[in-house]
């Protein structure tokens, strides 16, 4: 199963795994064991695990987006900021597109959906690995086309936002909770909360009405 051009005779691609559930990291662990070329140098069940289990030796980690202590989204962004050279493939059970671009805009350079055979896997990591940017065919399809939508925004919308509050607040105009938008966005509930609340803030609005009839207004949350 092993691919026979890897140039990893030299030194081997050194691989974290970082997912809640047991069995299926461990089976992903043993999975990376058997591959020419290829070593498990850590592996975590958390983000708290993952920060102080990867380092600067890491060539790539197989990140889950849901961790039981936050979002794999936040974890890969922590992780290729403090570790620039470092690769994260996202193996997840979402198919979404806005999982995707969320982790995309992390810094991931590759997104697998749990269920991919071992070939895929492997070549995933090894392509990864070598610089590459690895995405589904179907879903890279649908994200690019929400990458499309989100450039047509006007940039100059609500400038005081940052691009996650703006983000959130078109989600919100498009008549979105807190909890489907957490979802979307692979952001835990309480990050979520605390983004509409500095919307509500700065765009000085008292509510979340007020603030769906501003966005609406500027031309955000009308697509559907």
């Amino acid at each position: 199963m092993s691919a026979g051009t890897t140039n990893s005779t030299t030194s081997s691609i050194r691989v974290a795994v970082v997912d809640d559930h047991p069995v299926f990291r461990l089976g992903m662990v043993a999975l990376l064991s058997t591959l020419d070329g290829m070593e498990v140098a850590a592996q975590a069940s958390s983000v708290a695990e993952a920060l102080d289990v990867v380092d600067g030796d890491v060539d790539v980690v197989l990140m889950d987006l849901e961790l039981g202590d936050g979002s794999g989204v936040d974890a890969t962004r922590r992780l290729v900021e403090r570790h620039p050279a470092l690769r994260v493939l996202v193996v997840t059970m979402h198919e979404d597109d806005e999982s995707l671009v969320a982790s995309v805009r992390a810094g991931a350079r590759g997104y697998l959906v749990k269920g991919a055979d071992p070939g895929e896997v492997e070549r995933a990591v090894r392509a990864v690995a070598n610089g590459e940017v690895i995405l589904g065919a179907a879903v890279a399809a649908r994200a690019m086309s929400f990458m499309a939508a989100s450039r047509r925004m006007e940039p100059t919308v609500f400038p005081e936002l940052t691009d996650r509050e703006r983000e959130v607040l078109d989600l919100v105009a498009r008549g979105y909770d807190n909890a489907s938008i957490s979802r979307r966005l692979v952001l835990s509930p309480k990050t979520v909360r605390n983004h509409v609340s500095n919307v509500l803030t700065k765009l000085g609005v008292p509510d979340r009405p007020a603030a769906i009839v501003r966005a609406r207004d500027a031309g955000l949350g009308l697509d559907t």
